[in-house]
């Protein structure tokens, strides 16, 4: 009976009323209830305004690219664009992301002033630990005020070569011409060679038998490059006439014409082509044979066939 009576006296004491789990139990449900009505609200509010704003950020965005695909008076102007576009919004979605997690911390219980006490001297350990993220980020921002390349633009950065598919702050993903990706800290990328600025020049390098007269060559070369520069399909492409530069080298029977090629930027590729084509012919028409450089021609001008006329001296001495 005395055991029974201590029981329960053990029961009240902690589970009675004004006692220590009927308290902790009643401050749970108090607190739980200034969550649900003051707090939660709060933070859905937050919530939906962080992706509204991100949405609007990403529809300005797009529709700025829009409009400038329709107004656009070149490619470079409509790649600065994208480019500029894309960090914007990558950016401004880290910013709404970093002033909505500062709001719902304190709605969750956390003190902001010892976080960004210790935040700052995180951020001195981690900005000595990452320097080069550093670099890569004011090297970025120094690319994007100087406008030196854009999404599309064919370049060859830090020794490697091909298309600009997307930039950022910190790092630039170039495509190339066999489909690989090659990711580029703007830390690394010390000179810049953009193939796509303003215009496209286009070499070819005839190579002509010794035999043929060179006027008549920079003649036919001049008509075929002409030829394709009136075309419908390819002149406005083209900003200049095609340039025929000369003789540039001989080597053996081979004689070299160079024909350049003046194009918008980054449209050289189908016109160049397709004067190759048409010099091939041209060239097979007019029975000129290709150069050899590994072929040469005797005093008195009759081909030879590589080897000169002099017989070993082995030969002469009849051994």
């Amino acid at each position: 009976m005395i055991l029974s009576t201590g029981k329960e006296l053990l029961t009240l004491a902690w589970f009675g009323p004004g006692e220590f789990f009927h308290d902790l139990g009643a401050k749970w449900l108090a607190d739980l209830q200034e969550f649900l009505h003051i707090a939660l609200p709060k933070i859905l509010v937050i919530l939906i305004g962080a992706w509204l704003l991100t949405r609007v950020l990403k529809l300005t965005t797009g529709r700025i690219v829009k409009v400038a695909e329709h107004r656009s008076s070149g490619t470079g102007h409509l790649a600065q664009v994208r480019t500029l576009t894309s960090v914007i919004r990558a950016t401004g979605i880290g910013i709404i992301g970093f002033i909505a997690a500062l709001e719902i911390l304190p709605l969750l219980g956390f003190k902001l002033e010892p976080l960004l006490a210790s935040a700052g001297v995180a951020g001195v350990a981690l900005g000595l630990a990452a320097q080069t993220i550093v670099k890569d980020c004011l090297n970025g921002i120094l690319i994007l005020v100087e406008d030196q390349y854009n999404v599309g633009d064919v370049v060859r950065l830090a020794g490697l070569g091909g298309t600009v598919e997307t930039m950022s702050l910190r790092k630039t993903q170039v495509r190339d011409g066999d489909g690989t990706l090659y990711i580029i800290p703007n830390s690394q990328i010390t000179t810049v060679a953009n193939l796509t600025r303003d215009f496209s020049v286009a070499t070819i390098n005839v190579s002509v038998d010794f035999s043929a007269d060179p006027d008549q060559v920079m003649a036919l070369l001049k008509e075929v490059a002409m030829s394709v520069r009136k075309d419908p399909a390819y002149k406005d492409a083209f900003l200049e006439d095609p340039t025929l530069l000369g003789v540039d080298s001989i080597k053996g029977s081979q004689v070299i014409y160079p024909v350049q090629l003046k194009t918008k930027a980054n449209q050289q590729w189908a016109a160049l082509r397709e004067t190759q084509r048409r010099i091939r012919i041209a060239l097979a028409e007019h029975n000129m044979l290709p150069g050899d450089p590994n072929r040469v021609y005797n005093v008195d001008g009759a081909q030879a066939t590589g080897k000169t006329n002099e017989q070993p001296a082995l030969a002469r001495k009849g051994l």
